[in-house]
């Protein structure tokens, strides 16, 4: 990890969201390759082109239950006038092709299985009296309950064009082709088609390990009672819950006390497996802010990059926020405000960015447009400040929920965007148009 980039401090310094943005993105680097297994390389980012080793699929198949034939054979064919062929055996899915179908002939063929020399095309089950003497049936019975039906005679009611139900060889992708590039997210599709081509490790970086932790002496774990003064904990699990759905493997640590030595010794526990550290609360002004106290002079001297920086930024919510880097791998550590719109906003601006380098992705930032704002009255934003107020977007509008209490949790759980008000706009009159960042 690189050291964070300089610029003028002070305590009143008053940093814009551009500037910090920059300052986590020009510090946090790509994780470093890794071969693994399939399974394991699933939600990880290809460092490498995947080539196609063998043409998918590799030999003319049938795509039908039914039977191959030659097309002269059943040219004309009617359920008044049917072709009659001999049966002359079954091929099966990873059959050797022992079968040969001559003039005359035909054999039984299952989905999946390579079409044997001789047939030009494969008839449905359902076009045929299936070796039974009657009319058509509706599918073929089990070879154990009839082995004979792979011999005798079978009735065809239909012609069948040349190549009817047969997928070629490589009509998938051949031999040669690129099947996945570089810098492709491996979900289950990709997975599958990996598996597909032969490929049992591949070469990616590895999703990156998040530990979540909140700090306060208030805060109880859901599912406990609550005493006075108390409050559940909801910003470790929104954020891990967060972390996750970036592509990060993360971990939740339960909240730790206003204590600054536990909460040091908390977090040099959690070195050993953590890519990056995301703390909520703490970094304010108050008296209790532990999070500054026990960060703010962590790093060596002698290791440049090193300890973290408090400040405040332009925005709203989410102005107290802290960077930097701690442990002797240098592990980036974004510290978070408390209030639970602010955290989770700032998750959004600046942790999932971070989470998304680390994976090595080239578009790191939720996508963003424009969108007719729809409001009761205009929107008041503080001069100087960047807002972001939670909305839902729909067909180019989006309609603001809830205030700009950064503790309304109820309301954040119904926004699926934020609306963004730059710095030099202190009102927004309805129907004008916004900056939307779309979080769905």
């Amino acid at each position: 990890m690189s050291s964070a980039v300089t610029r003028p401090a002070g305590p009143d310094r008053l940093w814009s969201v551009d500037e910090h943005l920059e300052d986590v993105l020009t510090t946090v680097r790509p994780l470093e390759p890794i071969e693994l297994q399939l399974l394991d390389a699933h939600g990880c980012v290809l460092v490498e082109d995947v080539m196609v080793p063998v043409s998918l699929p590799p030999f003319d198949n049938s795509s039908m239950d039914g039977y191959a034939v030659r097309v002269a054979d059943v040219a004309g064919a009617s359920e008044e006038f049917p072709a009659v062929l001999d049966v002359v055996g079954d091929v099966a899915a990873g059959s050797a092709g022992r079968v040969r179908v001559g003039p005359g002939q035909a054999a039984r063929i299952m989905t999946g299985a390579p079409l044997p020399p001789g047939a030009e095309a494969v008839v449905p089950v359902e076009w045929t009296d299936g070796g039974l003497g009657e009319g058509p049936v509706s599918g073929m019975r089990a070879r154990s309950l009839a082995p004979e039906g792979a011999t005798g005679h079978v009735r065809v009611h239909r012609p069948a064009e040349a190549r009817a139900h047969v997928r070629a060889q490589g009509s998938d992708v051949k031999a040669g082709d690129l099947a996945l590039e570089a810098g492709t997210i491996l979900g289950p599709p990709q997975i599958g088609l990996l598996a597909a081509v032969g490929r049992g490790t591949v070469r990616v970086r590895p999703r990156p390990r998040v530990v979540v932790l909140s700090t306060g002496s208030e805060l109880v774990q859901p599912g406990e009672e609550l005493a006075a003064g108390q409050i559940y904990d909801s910003n470790s699990f929104a954020l891990t819950a967060a972390a996750r759905d970036a592509g990060a493997i993360a971990y939740r640590v339960g909240a730790v006390a206003d204590d600054a030595e536990t909460l040091r010794s908390t977090i040099e526990d959690q070195l050993i497996r953590a890519d990056l550290l995301v703390t909520t609360g703490g970094v304010s002004v108050g008296a209790y802010d532990v999070v500054k106290e026990a960060l703010a002079d962590a790093g060596d001297e002698d290791e440049p990059g090193g300890g973290v920086d408090f400040r405040k930024l332009a925005m709203q919510p989410g102005k107290p926020q802290g960077f930097g880097s701690i442990g002797p791998e240098h592990t980036p550590l974004l510290a978070l405000p408390g209030n639970p719109v602010s955290s989770y906003v700032s998750f959004e601006l600046f942790v999932r960015p971070a989470i998304r380098t680390l994976m090595g992705l080239p578009d790191v930032h939720r996508p963003r447009t424009t969108a007719t704002l729809r409001a009761e009255k205009a929107l008041g934003s503080p001069k100087g400040r960047r807002q972001f107020l939670r909305g839902t977007y729909a067909d180019g509008e989006v309609t603001p929920v809830g205030g700009a209490g950064s503790h309304l949790v109820a309301a954040l759980a119904q926004a699926d965007a934020l609306i963004v008000v730059p710095e030099d706009t202190e009102s927004v009159e309805p129907g004008t148009e916004v900056e939307v960042v779309l979080l769905g």
